[in-house]
């Protein structure tokens, strides 16, 4: 099964995709747009073109556990994006997902703007790699 996620973000967001497999994830690539509508569109075309078949988003549990405001706006990213694709959604839980995206930038000396470009790639691909080891089957 072919799945996209989404590191969802105020002006960029990162996408990722898996091997049909289910096995490995890999960044595909960073939009960088913040009308959610627009974002949606853009997002529903990626899905279409890769063969999509679901949808994780990850969401920014608050590291007490709880949902803050952003959890809500993933949450209608990912209704809009159930609505516009017809695709199943999922929810990810991306606690420190950035922070350790720009470590592993880091350590493989990506610097300046190009890690301003590819942090939320990354990001979406450790979304999408803790979805899939915890539904491995």
């Amino acid at each position: 099964m072919i799945i996209m996620s989404v590191d969802y973000g105020d002006k960029r967001t990162g996408v990722a995709f898996c091997d049909p497999g289910g096995t490995l994830a890999s960044p595909h690539c960073v939009v960088t747009e913040s009308y959610l509508p627009k974002l949606v569109d853009k997002l529903s075309v990626i899905a279409a073109q890769k063969s999509a078949e679901k949808i994780v988003v990850g969401m920014p549990v608050n590291m007490d556990g709880s949902r803050g405001f952003r959890c809500d706006e993933c949450l209608e990213l990912g209704r809009l994006l159930g609505e516009k694709t017809g695709l199943e959604i999922a929810y990810e839980d991306e606690r420190l997902t950035t922070v350790i995206a720009h470590d592993v930038l880091s350590a493989n000396n990506v610097r300046g703007k190009k890690r301003k470009q590819s942090v939320d790639a990354v990001a979406a691909v450790l979304i999408l790699q803790s979805y899939l080891d915890k539904n491995k089957k």
